[in-house]
């Protein structure tokens, strides 16, 4: 057994894939919700048919209450957490000039208040334990921008500014904290595009083709396991070559 992993907006996209591959890794899976309550409980239903030792638990990660208490929870289920995926975002596409406040504070409360507090909650066991990974979900906006997604990629920035610093604060307590960027991934977030305009996302990229949740799980979990032993403070960005 690898431990325990807590991952925020695991109903849906990258973060169930995620669930999944640390389920078939041998990892307990405590997967975050908050809306989307059918779709978690199909989840928990797979991973069981998998005999993956997992929950799922509903919290709205942006209020530190509700995160106190799914943390709570989640460690009276499987004991102590030693690996926290922080994926839970939104995104909005709008002209900057028509964003309101409410809609950027939203954005951010979501993409980068969450992080800081579910952090915020698993770091003390981490350090006294001496052992522990975070990986936080960016996107390859925070590292280039994109027209009209100016909160959005304002936020994912944040990540990765959030990522660097507090991998060089955690490391020497034993603690690795790393990100990862992806590009166009096949998510709910594209799930309007039409087929043109897919085709010509997917040419963008050298490789290309539109990425998987499963190709970025992969990544997720290769920083979780002893293969991101030595990596800390990085970011990762599985994006079929858009970005280089």
């Amino acid at each position: 057994m690898n431990g325990t992993v807590l991952i925020t907006g695991a109903s849906r996209g990258i973060g169930r894939a995620c669930a999944l591959a640390f389920g078939k890794a041998g990892w307990c899976v405590a997967a975050n919700y908050n809306k989307s309550g059918q779709e978690a409980e199909r989840l928990l239903d797979e991973l069981r048919r998998m005999h993956v030792s997992a929950d799922v638990f509903r919290a709205d990660v942006s209020d530190a209450a509700q995160v106190s208490e799914m943390l709570g929870k989640a460690e009276a289920r499987f004991g102590s957490v030693t690996a926290l995926v922080n994926n839970a975002g939104i995104a909005q596409q709008k002209l900057f000039t028509d964003v309101t406040e409410a809609e950027w504070q939203r954005m951010f409360d979501v993409n980068v208040k969450s992080m800081f507090l579910c952090t915020r909650a698993v770091l003390p066991g981490m350090i006294s334990a001496k052992r522990g990974c975070i990986v936080n979900l960016s996107s390859i906006w925070g590292m280039a921008g994109a027209s009209c997604e100016v909160p959005y990629s304002a936020s994912k920035a944040a990540v990765i500014g959030f990522t660097k610093a507090l991998a060089k604060e955690v490391g020497p307590s034993g603690v690795r904290v790393n990100c990862i960027a992806p590009g166009v991934v096949e998510t709910d977030m594209i799930a309007g595009v039409d087929g043109n305009a897919r085709r010509e996302l997917a040419e963008e990229a050298p490789l290309g083709c539109i990425g998987t949740p499963e190709d970025i799980a992969r990544a997720v979990l290769f920083l979780a396991g002893e293969g991101g032993r030595f990596i800390t403070g990085q970011v990762i960005s599985p994006n079929g070559g858009i970005i280089i």
